[in-house]
């Protein structure tokens, strides 16, 4: 039987696809040695030009490590880059996000395949299990209908499309009844859910908080607009984990407007204030550097974050992608200032974050992941990751701490 690594790169969408291409293969062993494998499937990410030559980077080491493994391409990166590395020769198949269930059948294949299928697909798979985790992904959606000026993603993943949700639903139920109590709901642009089926994210919440064994439920990004009196009214649900992710992208309407992006920071500022009231930590994505940001826009949205009640932050400095329309703007971001502003950035939302967890330090709800040596790591309701120490195998489970030790960097506790 021949051996099958998987190399997953990106969001957490990837990981679920991942997820759904292991539970398809029926002739295959899985390995987590990617040296002895005989096939090693690349699930990419394209969202910049430094995620292609990641990519790129990995096939080529492999290609010196294990010549004789045939690899294959598959997510986002199929899309953009699949046909040149296929004509180059260097991976032995190409396949769509469509493909994914076909797996098995495609793997078999002793000629060189170039799969692409649609972006019209949606998955009709229930995995479930998921291997070497504690917490579920439950992929909810996929594909965006935004138009953000950086963004490749709709290109490569299609439009907005929802699961059904009696496949989600079901999911979650065969999950839980194998144990698993969090899900972390995720896909390219979560919070569209439903609207091509007549329902919305927070029918489908209020559904799942009744699946016996559910006991926390995460929402992975979510976009100001998506946040309606529906979902707001949810915010006190016990199931409800007290963190949301909510994608701003920057707080200059300047920089908002040359993104395309749908929101702005004064009505940004009171949604986020209106859900910190409610006891939540609030997380955000922010593109630093991007074309036209200059020292006034800097200073000013830098301003604002200070007024945000933000606790955690994804930085990422601005890296060009190809065939966007960000890409041809200028005046472009001198790198080593894009890299001052960020390390900026995310010094100011640690010290947020060190200031919400000193004052959140008891009546934590953690869920461990696998340790070892009795040092076991998890997360707290609030996002924020907590180290237990114990003499007792905690591995998987539900603890609740008080007066957990509050550090720069992670808060510790002893059982």
């Amino acid at each position: 039987m021949k051996k099958v690594f998987f190399k997953t790169f990106g969001c957490r969408t990837n990981q679920f696809d991942t997820q759904v291409m292991m539970s398809k293969l029926k002739e295959f062993e899985l390995t987590t040695d990617e040296n002895s494998s005989d096939i090693i499937v690349v699930n990419s990410c394209t969202v910049t030009n430094g995620a292609d030559s990641s990519v790129r980077n990995y096939i080529s080491s492999m290609k010196r490590k294990n010549p004789d493994a045939r690899v294959i391409l598959a997510g986002c990166g199929s899309h953009s880059k699949g046909e040149s590395l296929f004509e180059d020769n260097k991976v032995f198949g190409v396949m769509g996000h469509s493909e994914k269930e076909n797996i098995n059948e495609i793997l078999k294949k002793e000629s060189r395949f170039y799969e692409i299928g649609d972006l019209e697909h949606i998955d009709s798979t229930i995995v479930e299990e998921f291997v070497g985790k504690s917490r579920a992904f439950i992929k909810i959606q996929e594909g965006c209908d935004f138009a953000c000026s950086y963004c490749i993603i709709p290109a490569v993943r299609g439009g907005a499309r929802s699961h059904r949700e009696e496949i989600v639903l079901e999911q979650i139920r065969k999950l839980a009844a194998n144990g698993f109590g969090e899900f972390i709901l995720t896909g390219t642009n979560v919070g569209s859910y439903g609207k091509d089926h007549e329902t919305s994210m927070a029918k489908l919440l209020k559904k799942m908080s009744m699946i016996r064994g559910v006991r926390r439920i995460r929402i992975g990004s979510l976009e100001p607009i998506q946040i309606d009196d529906e979902f707001m009214e949810l915010l006190d649900e016990p199931w409800m984990a007290k963190h949301l992710h909510i994608a701003l992208q920057h707080t200059s309407d300047k920089m908002l407007e040359l993104m395309n992006r749908r929101n702005r920071y004064e009505s940004d500022l009171v949604l986020f204030n209106k859900i910190a009231e409610r006891g939540y930590a609030l997380g955000t994505d922010y593109i630093v550097g991007h074309p036209g940001e200059d020292e006034k826009e800097w200073a000013e949205a830098m301003a604002r974050v200070r007024e945000l009640p933000l606790t955690h932050v994804h930085a990422f400095s601005y890296s060009k992608r190809d065939n966007t329309v960000s890409a041809t703007m200028k005046p472009e971001v001198r790198g080593n200032i894009a890299k001052e502003r960020h390390r900026e950035l995310s010094e100011l939302v640690k010290a947020k974050n060190y200031a919400f967890r000193r004052s959140h330090n008891s009546n934590l709800e953690v869920l461990l992941e696998n340790g070892k040596d009795g040092v076991f790591y998890g997360f707290d309701q609030y996002f924020n990751k907590v180290e237990v120490r114990s003499q007792e195998d905690l591995s998987s489970n539900w603890v609740l701490l008080n007066d957990v030790e509050v550090e720069p960097d992670v808060n510790r506790a002893k059982l």
